[in-house]
């Protein structure tokens, strides 16, 4: 797979390190705050959307029950926002990507994975997610080849992904389309007037979405476990190429104007699920070990405000594949495979 650290580090640099996050502690971050009587959580713009604030709250109370202390939660509208805090110590914990794990560690070691999702099976073997390229339904007939979707037809089309730092709406199908038109430079794949006419980044997987809906790009990169609130599979199955989604009829801002409004997969590719991670500067050891416990119980898997069942009509910011889905431990050695990809 390409590497392709060489964007993937452009977080605004270290001017970044000096924000004070709303809600957060502004207390410098050494040994001594691991005495801290306030916990800070950081959540990517994903699932810091309205339609989780159910889960951000249950998790709140989850984490004040297991430890003591307040907790403070910290939405954001941008990746980096989310990275830097973790990394600075500014906030404790954070639910990332794989990606912005890596790039996070990368700036603190002291930025840990200690729990993700499971797989079906309750374990780590298929513990992945899905990363779409996807057209609007009236377009898709232009990327068929032979009776299949194709990625073959994209060039000089408008693309939106995520964000720089997301894994699966820009890190895996940035390597997908690298791979498949042998591109060695992929710099050329994220600015317009290159590869694509037009790159934008939504800044969140909703954004991207918005942005192919609106008609403001030919493709979208985005994934599938932030979609579910708002897309249905009408045609086909989340797990087939091809698939026809429709925006639900009630979904919540900001689809819903777009309500009926339908986009097809034209490609899929296969994601780590992402961790949650801890600093162990700003986080205490005894507060770790207990999130960790409270964090892969089953009483946190059973808790419907958190994991929603399978096929549940209002997703929760977890969803269970199965009734053994649950967070397992995790150590850094499993995202080894991203990683690579990422470069370091």
């Amino acid at each position: 797979m390409t590497k392709i650290n060489n964007r993937l580090v452009g977080l605004g640099g270290v001017a970044l390190l000096a924000l004070s996050l709303a809600g957060c502690s502004t207390k410098s971050t050494t040994s001594a705050s691991n005495a801290s009587k306030t916990i800070n959580v950081v959540f990517y713009p994903n699932e810091s959307a309205k339609s989780f604030a159910g889960s951000r709250t249950a998790l709140q109370k989850t984490i004040e029950k297991a430890t003591g202390k307040k907790v403070n939660l910290q939405t954001t509208t941008d990746y980096n926002v989310a990275i830097q805090a973790i990394a600075s110590g500014k906030a404790q914990l954070a639910y990332m990507g794989a990606n912005g794990y890596i790039q996070a560690n990368h700036i603190s070691k002291q930025v840990k994975p200690f729990a993700t999702v499971s797989d079906a099976n309750g374990g780590l073997k298929d513990a992945t997610y899905h990363a779409y390229l996807m057209v609007q339904k009236k377009n898709a007939a232009k990327y068929r080849q032979n009776g299949q979707y194709s990625i073959k037809n994209i060039k000089g089309q408008r693309i939106s992904y995520v964000s720089n730092s997301s894994t699966s709406g820009f890190l895996v199908p940035l390597s997908e389309i690298s791979r498949e038109f042998k591109i060695k430079n992929t710099d050329k794949l994220t600015q317009s007037g290159g590869f694509f006419s037009k790159v934008l980044y939504g800044g969140s997987h909703q954004g991207s979405a918005v942005n192919l809906l609106k008609g403001d790009v030919d493709v979208a990169a985005f994934d599938d476990e932030d979609l579910t609130p708002y897309l249905t599979a009408t045609s086909g199955t989340w797990n087939q190429v091809g698939t026809t989604f429709t925006v639900k009829p009630n979904a919540a801002a900001p689809f819903n104007t777009l309500k009926g409004q339908q986009v097809v997969d034209i490609a899929k590719m296969t994601v780590q699920q992402g961790p949650w991670v801890y600093n162990a500067k700003t986080l205490s050891t005894k507060d770790e070990q207990k999130l960790a416990t409270v964090f892969t119980s089953k009483a946190f898997a059973d808790n419907p405000k958190i994991f929603s069942a399978p096929n549940a009509k209002v997703p929760m910011m977890f969803q269970k594949a199965s009734a053994k889905t649950k967070l397992v431990k995790v150590t850094d050695k499993w995202y080894k495979p991203t990683h690579e990809l990422v470069g370091y």
